[in-house]
C-alpha cells in the first residue's frame, strides 16, 4: 500500500532548547529548515485535537505573531474547504486580518 511521509526534526542546544527545525517530504523531493512549527492532529478516540508546537530560540516575536496570524488564516480556507461554510470562514478571516493590521504584521 503507497504511504508518504512528512519527517521533522528538531536540533537542541545542551538545555532542549530548539535551534534548528528541517523538514522533509521525500516523496515530493523536498527539504528546508523553519523557525517554527504547529502541528494539530485529530484524536477521533477522545474527539479532541492534540497539539505540537515548536519554535526555534532565535525566532524573533514579530516573526511568532506573523506565523500565527498568518495560520489562523490558512485555517479558514481549510475549515471553508472542509466543511463549505464560507460564511463563517470570511467572518473568522476577517476578524483576523484586522487583528493582523493593527498588530502591523500584515
Amino acid at each position: 500500500m503507497p504511504s508518504n511521509k512528512i519527517i521533522l526534526e528538531v536540533i537542541t542546544d545542551e538545555k532542549h532548547v530548539p535551534e534548528t527545525i528541517r523538514w522533509e517530504a521525500p516523496q515530493i523531493m523536498e527539504k528546508g529548515e523553519c523557525k517554527s512549527i504547529a502541528l494539530a492532529l485529530w484524536d477521533g478516540k477522545e474527539n479532541n485535537t492534540l497539539r505540537m508546537d515548536v519554535w526555534t530560540k532565535d525566532m524573533t516575536t514579530d516573526e511568532m505573531k506573523k506565523f500565527l496570524l498568518q495560520s489562523i488564516i490558512t485555517f479558514c480556507d481549510t475549515y471553508e474547504r472542509a466543511t463549505s461554510d464560507s460564511a463563517l470562514a470570511d467572518k473568522i478571516k476577517q476578524l483576523i486580518i484586522n487583528i493582523a493590521k493593527e498588530e502591523k504584521v500584515i
